[in-house]
């Protein structure tokens, strides 16, 4: 079949279906209003700043840097921050669980992903333990990261998130632990299998299909607060940030699901259904996670709703409209159809849109309010965060191209880009989220503060060292390799000391995240510094204990 009566048809309807929602949102249709940015603020918050990983005297610095852009204060009402208080305190157990396990996994990971980097320079060390080969040690250094801090902190952010978001207690809460116990159960099971030389053999979908499927059932456990909260709202309007958790847990078991099924997929098959799942699990999955995040957490920290809500809209619709085939660039030069190639890198190319329409609007939100990341150490996470998302999608596209792609493919350019994605935007978010979030779980603030500055300052130089490094070594091993006048262990010989460069910056990194779970334990425990409980707004103690 003629690739072009594939391709276009598809290209067209995807332009159709984009042009068709924005002419919806313009003439209300759906009931889009522009007044949805301000759903998740109570009727006279808006330029009350909210930040509390801050201590009390940037908190004050930040409201007086946002008065001075939004000039009188209207009074705030107290019913209403007081059932967001009880909001809060309906998560508190749900996210506490979820975010405790997640830094457990963090801890895991780092240390897996460590010792995998420093043995693609020193092979031999550690040679004698199989389980800490470098086949097994990076499978269960990404399983630990993906399924078990990433997914861990989206859940846990997730499910604080949605009573506050739809104004109502969360409901199902035991169903979300539930889900939990399966959730780590099978990735506990997946990666011991891992370390034992069990292993699916796919990229992304290394754990056995018996025990992926606690996975799956946990993930869908995991959904079902948000409908039963969804039901119980008290808002009439739901903000994009809803849009984006719900399709998060929505898509998951799904994708999953169909990934893992046995017997199902084979041959030329089963690597397109890989790679299907494999971007498509970062871009229908943990991005919305930390994309709810960002349109949440910016905002609130800075009193100020989006600027355009229409933008935040049509940037969930057209990842939706245009993410789900791009995965498969992964497949140039390989036995696959030529069309599905072209599809993938068209879809790859329309990306585009989603990603300026959430730059836009992210750059348009912060614009005269950048002094504010000098005061709120969860906006500086999440404002870096962000550039991050723009730059990495961006080079997604750049890399789908048949010309890029030649020369980074199979190199170490890859995993830097997949670095900057899952690291430099996703984590960096959730750190965010995380430092805004835990006050208000456990009803005390941060006790140190220049341990939050120091956390940041090792993450993003190692992540800096890390990243540059390996776009650096992937882009010569590239060349190396098209060389046909090269022997191979010359485009080997040439990735060593980016990658000894690279488990510099992992060191570092680790080491940022040995502050932060130190920091985690401190505050849980009510060790340091007695430190007032963080108030909602400065209001008085009744609202401290609300």
């Amino acid at each position: 079949m003629n690739p072009v009566v594939i391709l276009l048809p598809a290209f067209l309807i995807s332009l159709v279906a984009l042009a068709v929602f924005i002419w919806s949102m313009h003439r209300g249709v759906f009931g889009h209003d522009p007044a949805g940015a301000r759903v998740i603020f109570t009727a006279h918050e808006v330029g009350h700043t909210e930040e509390p990983a801050a201590p009390s005297a940037s908190r004050a610095a930040l409201q007086s840097l946002v008065n001075t852009k939004t000039g009188q204060l209207e009074l705030l009402d107290d019913d209403e921050l007081l059932q967001r208080a009880h909001a809060d305190r309906s998560s508190a157990t749900v996210t506490f669980v979820f975010l405790s396990c997640a830094i457990g996994w963090l801890i895991l990971g780092s240390f897996a992903g460590l010792t995998a980097s420093i043995k693609l320079h020193n092979p031999d060390w550690l040679a004698s333990y199989e389980w800490l080969t470098f086949g097994r040690i990076r499978t269960i250094h990404l399983n630990a990261v993906a399924y078990g801090w990433t997914s861990m902190a989206g859940f846990g952010l997730a499910m604080w998130m949605l009573p506050r978001l739809l104004k109502t207690p969360l409901q199902g809460r035991r169903f979300a632990l539930l889900g939990a116990v399966l959730w780590n159960a099978g990735l506990i099971a997946g990666i011991g299998s891992l370390a034992a030389g069990m292993a699916g053999g796919l990229e992304w979908l290394e754990i056995p299909w018996q025990v992926g499927l606690l996975l799956v059932a946990g993930g869908a456990l995991i959904g079902i607060p948000l409908l039963l909260t969804l039901a119980r709202r008290t808002v009439d309007h739901l903000y994009v940030s809803v849009w984006y958790v719900g399709a998060a847990l929505f898509w998951f078991p799904i994708l999953y699901l169909v990934a893992k099924m046995p017997g199902v997929h084979f041959g030329v098959e089963q690597a397109t259904m890989n790679w299907w799942y494999g971007h498509n699990v970062l871009g229908y999955f943990f991005t919305p996670l930390a994309q709810a995040s960002i349109y949440y957490f910016l905002p609130k920290v800075i009193g100020r709703p989006i600027q355009s809500y229409g933008l935040s809209l049509l940037g969930f619709w057209t990842q939706a409209f245009f993410y789900g085939q791009v995965g498969g660039h992964h497949l140039i030069g390989g036995p696959v159809p030529t069309w599905l190639i072209t599809l993938s890198i068209v879809q790859s190319i329309m990306m585009i849109v989603p990603v300026v329409a959430f730059a836009t609007n992210y750059a348009a939100t912060l614009k005269g309010y950048w002094e504010t990341l000098l005061y709120s150490p969860t906006l500086r996470f999440i404002a870096l965060g962000s550039v991050m998302y723009v730059l990495v999608s961006l080079q997604g596209t750049v890399e789908a191209l048949r010309s890029v792609n030649t020369i980074t493919h199979f190199t170490h350019f890859t995993v830097a880009h997949a670095h900057l994605g899952m690291y430099a935007f996703v984590t960096l978010t959730f750190f965010g989220g995380i430092y805004f979030v835990m006050p208000r779980v456990v009803e005390r603030e941060w006790p140190y503060p220049r341990l939050i500055a120091a956390h940041f300052w090792l993450v993003v130089i190692g992540m800096l060292v890390y990243i540059v490094a390996l776009s650096i070594g992937g882009w010569l091993q590239g060349l190396a390799m098209l060389d046909a006048a090269r022997p191979f262990m010359d485009s080997v010989k040439t990735t060593i000391p980016w990658l000894e460069a690279r488990s510099v910056g992992g060191a570092l990194m680790t080491a940022g995240h040995l502050v932060f779970a130190a920091h985690f334990l401190l505050m849980v425990a009510a060790l340091g510094p007695e430190r007032s409980r963080p108030a909602l707004f400065g209001l008085g103690p009744e609202m401290d204990h609300a």
